[in-house]
């Protein structure tokens, strides 16, 4: 989205000083920021203004700080008190350049997924724009907003959630017209105490919307189809039994699924492109919002179809030698481990083998959910290989990924192997080693 300095200083309340400059889009990384763009410098283990030059560097056209700019450095500086409140007050002046349809999706599992794949439902019919990644706290959301193109549409943006009111907030900034709960889970409830307080903190997003939006909601959680009692917008249900569902499930050998997808709208057949059985009740959300939000039926199967999500999210390849590797490393929690897990026994293979790591911010509850994930490896003849993680108690436990890759051994066409942990884990350099040639 192009803003003029001058613009930018009056959104953030902030001075400007050089040249009079029109920015598109912003960056908090002076490594990824483009030419023209606004560098934002944020405050946290390391202070962003130690990267302006190199942002400028970078081509940045104008960055804010909070410290007296340099005077004779030739590209426009906005003074301000706060980088990271100018952030947010400039992310909602680009909300106020947006049309109505802002589309917020949350839960504790799935939510990346659901985003990604309704982004591409959307942009057979609409220009859309969505938050990039997993771009969903107090920093993406305004981030997403100030780089969503002038003639978007819609927008698509995830919200994630550590606490009552975060989502509150998120929402102050996006103003979401609908919403989309994917599943209350164990998520962070070492910041929530207890899941119910979890429900109750990814219902914020369902009390935000208007009553002229829309609520989509997973029926098949008990805590998420609550959750229609917090609005009075029109509620959809997706899942086992709802206004939208899946028939005639089946599954290929690369764990894609097909499915004739049935709606308030009519039937259409399905073929995911995305990896895992559980990923149908995500391509089930992203249906539901893009009907609801008028694309049409046919239009949507064709967006499913082509949809690819962020990286190390049930990424599947095969190494040379035809052994079946599920790059899940992004981040792991228990119900999110389950599926994986469960996807990875449904592969034709001699040997399955899940290598885990750290299942992080359970809180009291880490030790008996970890040893659950172990004893469901073992009901489903699962190997376990954990990494500096022994709370598993099943398979071995080894220090570090090198040593995880050694215990594995040599893989062939019989075998294969999940890798999934927390970001914290840092095991996606598992899967990118067993790949290298």
């Amino acid at each position: 989205m192009e803003f003029t300095t001058d613009q930018i200083a009056r959104a953030v309340r902030g001075t400007a000083t050089g040249p009079p400059s029109t920015v598109g889009g912003a960056s908090i990384d002076s490594r990824t920021a483009g030419p023209g763009q606004l560098f934002v410098p944020l405050v946290a283990e390391r202070d962003g203004h130690d990267f302006i030059p190199a942002a400028i560097e970078s081509g940045a056209a104008a960055y804010l700080t909070a410290h007296e700019p340099d005077a004779d450095g030739g590209t426009t500086a906005i003074r301000v008190d706060d980088t990271m409140d100018a952030l947010t007050r400039l992310g909602g002046a680009a909300r106020d350049r947006l049309p109505e349809a802002v589309i917020g999706v949350t839960g504790s599992v799935g939510k990346t997924s659901v985003k990604d794949l309704l982004a591409s439902v959307l942009a057979t019919t609409f220009r859309t724009a969505s938050s990039d990644k997993s771009f969903n706290n107090e920093i993406g959301v305004p981030l997403t907003l100030v780089n969503a193109a002038d003639d978007t549409e819609v927008l698509v943006q995830e919200m994630g959630a550590r606490g009552i009111g975060h989502i509150r907030q998120l929402c102050d900034v996006a103003r979401p017209s609908a919403a989309i709960v994917t599943m209350v889970a164990e998520v962070h409830t070492s910041e929530f105490a207890g899941i119910d307080e979890v429900a109750l903190g990814k219902g914020e997003l369902v009390e935000a919307i208007p009553a002229d939006g829309f609520v989509v909601l997973n029926g098949s959680d008990a805590r998420v189809r609550k959750m229609s009692e917090r609005t009075d917008a029109r509620v959809l249900t997706y899942g086992v039994s709802g206004d939208v569902v899946a028939q005639k499930v089946a599954v290929d050998d690369d764990l894609r699924a097909r499915f004739r997808l049935s709606s308030p709208w009519g039937s259409v057949d399905v073929q995911l492109a995305v990896h895992g059985v559980h990923q149908v009740g995500n391509a089930l959300a992203a249906a539901a919002a893009g009907l609801a939000q008028g694309v049409p039926i046919d239009a949507v199967a064709a967006g499913l179809e082509t949809a690819a999500i962020s990286p190390w999210r049930m990424e599947l390849h095969r190494t040379g030698a035809g052994a079946v590797v599920i790059n899940d490393a992004y981040n792991s929690n228990p119900t999110a481990l389950a599926a994986a897990m469960h996807s990875l026994a449904a592969i034709d293979a001699d040997r399955h083998v899940a290598i885990v790591g750290l299942m992080a911010e359970l809180g009291e509850h880490s030790e008996a959910r970890h040893a659950e994930m172990g004893d469901l490896a073992h009901e489903l003849d699962i190997e376990m290989i954990s990494v500096a993680c022994p709370l598993y108690g099943t398979g071995i436990d080894v220090p570090t990924p090198e040593a995880a890759i050694d215990a594995l051994g040599a893989l062939g066409a019989g075998d294969a192997v999940l890798v999934k942990a927390s970001r914290s884990a840092g095991l996606e350099s598992i899967a990118e080693s067993i790949l290298t040639p």
